[in-house]
């Protein structure tokens, strides 16, 4: 699909709708925008643009949409799959100063917020009713990004993905026009669920600019313990036998070795170097949240724990899940001058244990780095694969391997993404995985977005529809 470039008649008319100190085509500015948390190459936009309200937005994708100018979104700038990388240049929509926190109602466990806020920013406000946005994927990522990429997180495993903590979004489609998806109601059966399409999209289908969030008070107490195993299949056998015993963990997360070693090296712990189990439980009476302990123990103990340490103080628990949300910084901190590619399968719970069993004898075939940490309460393998990507012999090695860790996990009827999405990446694993539903996708994505502005070059691959 052929876009039209900048002309200078495109950035006065930017300028004059928002005032020339919220656009940019400073070469430091574009270059900021040119790239996200992952490996993949970088992609300059032609000018980022910063709205602050919904009729911006509107009047900005109506002109792109008439003249054939590509408009990407952008959030914190955190995603881990190319997802908001400015592929064919255009403009950036960057939520930044769209960061208000419309309304609260506490009474009704809801909160309306633009795009731009940011999680950990707009639970601090919460924690004064009593109540967060459970969904925590680590860095202080915006709330437009988590539901454009359907973020998830350590607390999956009670509360669910972003997608299930979304009631209600204003939407801007190309044209301008002006949608309203969802209700403030927790239920529904009135129609299609155009709140579930939309989240999750990578902003391909449209341009969020107010969503209302489901919410949960905060716990009134919690315990956290650290469970250590002499191999990773004991630990992940324990993980199912814990969430098939009834146990409901607020967090379950695996970490390998390799993990252990790499966060040891940040000097904030000092963690046994074995194969490892972070959970949490999280309930409103110290009674429950004993025999939840013990139960879990006893699973443990019967696959061999090594330690199984509980009780943990709230400043050490703290620290523990800081640590665990930094394990990707701190394997790259570990390997000074290497470059991530970052594997983010998913599979059913029974199929785990062979799910990280198998990613790591794929690993080590091909004779890379890994490092394996991830949700594993939910089945979310996270494997880290290190390597030179500048040396061609390495990456078509690391490739080879995450194509293969990749359909492995397809095959046993899981996903090539549990949260990091689509984006770049994943695209050509999209036939893989989908089938012929590739081309109803992008039937919608046409119907939505005809011209097709909209992030492209992300989610659906560039094939020709078979229908």
């Amino acid at each position: 699909m052929g876009y039209n470039r900048m002309t200078e008649e495109d950035f006065a008319f930017l300028r004059s709708l928002l005032g020339p100190d919220r656009v940019s085509t400073g070469e430091s500015v574009l270059d900021l925008h040119a790239q996200d948390e992952s490996y993949h190459e970088g992609c300059r936009p032609e000018v980022v643009a910063w709205p602050t309200r919904t009729g911006d937005v509107v009047a900005i994708l109506r002109h792109a949409n008439n003249r054939m100018i590509p408009v990407t979104p952008w959030g914190a700038g955190t995603s881990l799959e190319g997802n908001p990388l400015p592929s064919r240049g255009g403009i950036v929509l960057d939520f930044e100063q769209m960061d208000q926190i419309v309304g609260i109602r506490a009474e009704d466990f809801q909160v309306d917020v633009q795009p731009g806020v940011k999680y950990k920013d707009m639970n601090k406000v919460l924690a004064r009713h009593g109540l967060f946005f459970a969904p925590d994927p680590g860095p202080n990522a915006m709330i437009g990004g988590m539901v454009a990429n359907n973020a998830s997180g350590v607390r999956t495993i009670k509360y669910g993905s972003t997608r299930d903590n979304v009631l209600r979004l204003t939407v801007v489609l190309p044209t301008g026009k002006v949608i309203r998806v969802g209700s403030f109601s927790t239920k529904s059966s009135s129609g299609y669920d155009l709140v579930r399409l939309i989240v999750g999209s990578e902003g391909t289908l449209g341009v969020i600019t107010e969503i209302t969030l489901k919410l949960d008070g905060i716990p009134s107490r919690f315990s956290a313990a650290v469970v250590t195993f002499e191999s990773v299949q004991k630990a992940t056998d324990s993980v199912y036998e814990i969430m098939g015993s009834g146990l409901i963990p607020a967090a379950l997360e695996l970490l390998d070795t390799e993990t252990v070693v790499a966060i040891n090296g940040d000097g904030r712990v000092r963690l046994a170097e074995k194969p490892t189990l972070f959970l949490e439980f999280t309930g409103s009476t110290d009674v429950c949240l004993e025999e939840d302990l013990a139960l879990t123990r006893e699973i443990c103990e019967s696959n061999g724990a090594l330690s199984f340490e509980s009780g943990v103080g709230r400043e050490e628990r703290n620290r523990l899940w800081e640590v665990r949300h930094e394990a990707a910084e701190s394997i790259k901190r570990a390997n000074p001058g290497l470059d991530v590619l970052i594997v983010d399968t998913a599979v059913s719970l029974s199929k785990y244990s062979t799910m990280v069993e198998q990613a790591k004898k794929i690993a080590d075939a091909y004779q890379v780095k890994s490092y394996i940490f991830g949700h594993a309460g939910d089945g979310n393998l996270h494997m880290n694969i290190v390597g030179n990507m500048r040396d061609s012999s390495c990456v078509e090695r690391i490739n080879k391997a995450n194509e293969e860790i990749v359909a492995y996990a397809i095959s046993v009827g899981g996903t090539a993404t549990g949260e990091h999405g689509i984006g770049i990446g994943k695209r050509k694993f999209m036939r893989q995985e989908h089938g012929d539903a590739v081309d109803l996708m992008r039937r919608i994505k046409n119907l939505f977005d005809p011209k097709g502005i909209l992030n492209p070059g992300k989610l659906l691959p560039d094939e020709d529809a078979s229908t």
